[in-house]
């Protein structure tokens, strides 16, 4: 028996994310409160793509699109495929900055696929789709908190990617300083060794340990706990106006760390109001994002996993 495809189109609001956070390479990442909103609905033939903001007259308008491309593997993994597609994007997220923008598009369409068939709830569940969104992006850390919300744990196992989701402490205030230019996630990774040393994978070890704790329960030890020596370092002749930014506000007791593969930086404790990072770079207050990549409409209602942190915009 085939599948059957609602006629209303479906929409989906998907996080901005921050992943690594200092010592927690690939495994740990957390979901922040600027949004990319997606719609979709089933076409009679073809694909279409409508972009709007980040992104906008450079992504691709057709089947190449990576919400499109999500959604058709998705589709593929329920064994139909729709006769067409129509989808718009409206892009807050700045597209190859360190923050989970190519994320977003993924777990957008791996949602969106889900909300577009009757019944998608049931066939694919939550962990199903994060292994679908985490093998196409190649990595969970980013997928899995855009997909569920909140600060989560990720890892790879025989079976495909897994993650918890924990709930931060109400002191995590992230800040987001975006420069002007982007960076490449292929260019960082090729930065990195093939071997580190064993006391700075034992150091990141520990480190990563304290954070979880530092961020779920006592942010006064997140300046500790996002130390790292596995990736920010080797990455650092890379972007080296980042490398100062985390540097300078290191200096004033902030708990910063590269975003992602940058060149965005991210503050977990907050910021003195007198600090200046200069006109390079856009700042702007964030929340943690609770719900993560939230479907409207359709016969699919992602499951309510209500706020995590406050926050605020600047």
């Amino acid at each position: 028996m085939g599948l059957t495809f609602v006629t209303d189109p479906v929409s989906v609001s998907t996080p901005a994310t921050s992943a690594n956070l200092g010592p927690g390479f690939d495994a740990l990442g957390l979901a922040l409160t600027l949004y990319d909103d997606l719609t979709a609905r089933v076409a009679e033939a073809g694909f279409s793509v409508e972009v709007s903001g980040q992104g906008s007259g450079e992504l691709p308008a057709d089947e190449e699109h990576l919400v499109v491309q999500a959604m058709l593997a998705t589709f593929d993994e329920l064994g139909e495929r729709p006769p067409g597609l129509a989808v718009r994007c409206v892009n807050r997220i700045p597209q190859a900055r360190g923050l989970g923008s190519s994320s977003a598009a993924i777990v957008g369409g791996v949602q969106l696929a889900r909300g577009l068939v009757r019944g998608g709830l049931e066939l694919i569940d939550d962990a199903e789709a994060l292994r679908i969104a985490a093998k196409i992006e190649g990595h969970p850390d980013n997928v899995a908190p855009c997909l569920l919300g909140g600060f989560t744990v990720a890892w790879t196992e025989g079976t495909g990617a897994r993650a918890v989701r924990l709930n931060p402490a109400d002191g995590v205030r992230p800040t987001v300083f975006i420069p002007a230019e982007r960076g490449y996630t292929a260019t960082a990774r090729a930065a990195l060794p093939s071997e580190v040393p064993h006391r700075d994978a034992a150091f990141n070890a520990g480190r990563s340990a304290l954070f979880t704790h530092a961020l779920t329960s006592d942010p006064a030890l997140l300046f500790p706990a996002t130390e790292d020596r596995l990736h920010q370092g080797y990455r650092a002749a890379g972007m080296p106006g980042t490398t100062s930014l985390v540097a300078a506000l290191r200096s004033v007791g902030v708990a910063a760390v590269v975003s992602g593969a940058g060149p965005t930086v991210l503050a977990l404790t907050e910021v003195p109001g007198d600090f200046h990072p200069g006109t390079h770079w856009h700042s702007e207050v964030l929340g943690v994002d609770g719900a993560g990549a939230v479907v409207k409409g359709g016969m699919v209602e992602h499951a309510e996993r209500g706020p995590v942190a406050a926050g605020r915009k600047s």
